[in-house]
């Protein structure tokens, strides 16, 4: 692993080299986690055509030398951004790069005013995320594991549906069922959704009761072994009606679109208008009020974006989240989401529960 790390590095240091730079600021801790292996959550990745240094203080150094191989650790003396200052003038690096989506303003005005003329600061968008865009095999093994375990979640947390229960105690009992199962935690918030609160994509859980006779929406992921997985399945409690069944049908079919659109070489963009597309001919897609999907890997949400306009080609490597849902205000939502990695010539759905109406 310690040899998969250092090719990483190598391989920002040749996009580096690409932009004109001699280092780049590094800020974001699943970056430092996927460049060094480091899992802390303080400190400041330089890297540089010189070497790679990884500024932290006292509750981390021990940490980071133990997980890191090739990385020189400084200890952080004064501000973190005073140290990060020093230690790249040290190196007489001149160009150095920073992400402007993740550097404040103020975080900026620091840097300059510790590295003063001797360093040019350069915005650059992205570097490491457009590497991490690309899993390589260790990686989709990973996520393999992480999309099966929260697909046994979902089944798991399909025997607690039931009138009476409230929704902050389903979601409870879905996290509860990950860590038993292995994993460090959710992705991100558990969303239980039910009744009407089933038309609101983001819905947190409450202290609603589910009732009979209504939609609940489950949206769960897991981390394990770092890395993500992200599903969503959608039930019933009682017998749907026929309109209800209808617009099930309808995200089903969208569902099976996009995922059939899913390939090396065709745009995000052209994923997200097959699914759109299916929709429209139901007469729902006004009703579809987010994109198809986004990337997924060691953060829940990761570029490329599946969206309309977006055009990023797929690449073998990927892996991207299929997610279209239909919301009517005051009634009810349904969305059915699959995480899909591309492969050369063929895709492969990591998450494994059916995706047909369940009727409780």
């Amino acid at each position: 692993m310690k040899t998969l790390f250092g090719k990483r590095r190598r391989d920002l240091l040749a996009q580096l080299a690409s932009a004109k730079l001699h280092g780049l600021l590094i800020s974001r801790p699943a970056n430092w986690y996927y460049l060094t292996g480091f899992t802390g959550d303080s400190g400041a990745l330089l890297a540089t055509k010189y070497g790679t240094a990884l500024v932290t203080d006292g509750r981390f150094t021990g940490q980071a030398r133990q997980e890191t191989s090739g990385v020189r650790i400084v200890p952080q003396s004064g501000s973190l951004l005073d140290s990060a200052g020093a230690w790249l003038v040290g190196q007489r690096v001149r160009r150095v790069g920073f992400d402007p989506q993740q550097v404040t303003v103020a975080q900026l005005a620091a840097l300059r005013k510790a590295t003063g003329s001797r360093v040019t600061w350069v915005p650059v968008a992205g570097l490491p995320e457009t590497l991490r865009m690309k899993k390589d095999p260790s990686e989709l093994a990973q996520m393999r594991k992480a999309a099966l375990l929260a697909s046994e979640v979902v089944a798991a947390a399909a025997n607690l549906l039931k009138p009476g229960v409230r929704e902050f105690e389903v979601a409870a009992e879905i996290e509860y069922q990950m860590r038993k199962r292995g994993a460090s935690g959710p992705a991100f918030e558990t969303i239980v959704a039910s009744g009407k609160r089933t038309a609101l994509p983001h819905a947190r859980p409450t202290a609603k009761r589910l009732a009979k006779n209504e939609l609940v929406v489950l949206d769960l992921g897991v981390i394990l072994g770092h890395y993500c997985s992200d599903i969503t399945r959608t039930f019933y409690l009682g017998r749907a009606p026929e309109r209800v069944r209808g617009w099930y049908r309808a995200v089903q079919e969208a569902q099976v679109a996009a995922i059939a659109a899913v390939r090396a070489g065709a745009t995000c963009g052209d994923v997200d208008a097959a699914a759109r597309q299916v929709l429209a001919g139901h007469r729902l897609d006004r009703h579809f009020v987010h994109s198809t999907g986004h990337g997924l890997g060691l953060e829940v949400h990761e570029d490329p974006r599946v969206a309309k306009g977006q055009t990023r080609r797929l690449e073998p490597g990927y892996v991207v989240t299929i997610e279209p849902g239909v919301y009517v205000e005051g009634v009810g939502g349904i969305r059915i989401e699959d995480d899909v990695a591309v492969h050369v010539g063929r895709t492969e759905v990591l998450t494994r529960f059916t995706r047909d109406l369940i009727e409780i």
